[in-house]
């Protein structure tokens, strides 16, 4: 199972062709938008999960330092 990558260019065409037919074309740009509302979302949240484990590694650090 290769995951994402293993769906191809023929896969996604004819996933786009399927959303185009149910949702229509009106409603295609508000979806993408939403969809990318929601990616941008998830990055900032995952990067702010990181930025705070870096803090916490480096708190720990400090501390080792000092004794």
């Amino acid at each position: 199972m290769g995951g994402l990558g293993a769906i191809g260019v023929p896969g996604l065409i004819i996933i786009l062709v399927i959303v185009l037919i149910v949702f229509g074309p009106k409603k295609l740009p508000e979806i993408g938008g939403a969809v990318g509302k929601t990616f941008a979302e998830f990055k900032k949240s995952t990067k702010g999960l990181i930025d705070d484990d870096d803090d916490s590694v480096k708190k720990v650090e400090k501390k080792s330092d000092a004794s």
